[in-house]
């Protein structure tokens, strides 16, 4: 069997799965509405329905299990409820202790930068918010790990709640300047 690969800028709104099997989801938005991927096509690793930006999905159980380890870095780019100050990113560089489950974790020491400017992304679709409620920045943070919503957690830990998160890119894989909805097949997956 030929294993087939695609990368998609997942939309603000959608969950990350393609077929929905739970009966609670019933009215959420489905990653099968926006192509018609082949059957046995799996999301690799997630992005919450909040969080929007590049995932790779593949019919290629092992390649995805692959892209999952901490071999391969997750960039994105928060947009952080404030401007966020020195102290904040050298915490976050250095990781700092997030709740998992019942027990706290600590994250690893990651690769945390300041953006100088807002990133050329596009619409979101659904307003975050406007100047009357403060200012607001946008930090580039790196991961090798990747814990249920770890970087809302870890902004929040350091007093800069996210409200906005988009990865853009997941090894040598960049979100580049597709649109949300958008999705290419790629002939080889370049990690």
């Amino acid at each position: 069997m030929k294993h087939r690969h695609f990368i998609l800028y997942k939309p603000y709104g959608y969950l990350s799965q393609l077929v929905n099997n739970q009966n609670k989801r019933r009215n959420k938005k489905l990653l099968g509405e926006l192509f018609d991927f082949p059957e046995g096509t799996m999301a690799v690793g997630r992005l919450d329905e909040k969080s929007e930006g590049l995932l790779i999905l593949t019919t290629n159980g092992k390649l995805s299990a692959l892209i999952r380890t901490d071999k391969y870095e997750k960039e994105y780019f928060a947009q952080l409820d404030g401007v966020v100050s020195d102290v904040a990113l050298r915490t976050l560089k250095e990781g700092v202790e997030i709740k998992r489950g019942d027990s706290v974790y600590t994250t690893k020491p990651t690769n945390v930068r300041r953006l100088e400017r807002e990133p050329l992304l596009p619409n979101r679709g659904r307003r975050i918010r406007d100047s009357r409620h403060g200012p607001t920045s946008w930090i580039s943070i790196t991961l090798r790990e990747g814990k249920y919503r770890q970087v809302r957690k870890m902004t929040a830990v350091v007093g800069y709640p996210t409200l906005r998160l988009v990865r853009v890119r997941i090894g040598n894989t960049h979100l580049n300047d597709m649109s949300p909805g958008e999705a290419v097949e790629l002939k080889k997956v370049n990690l």
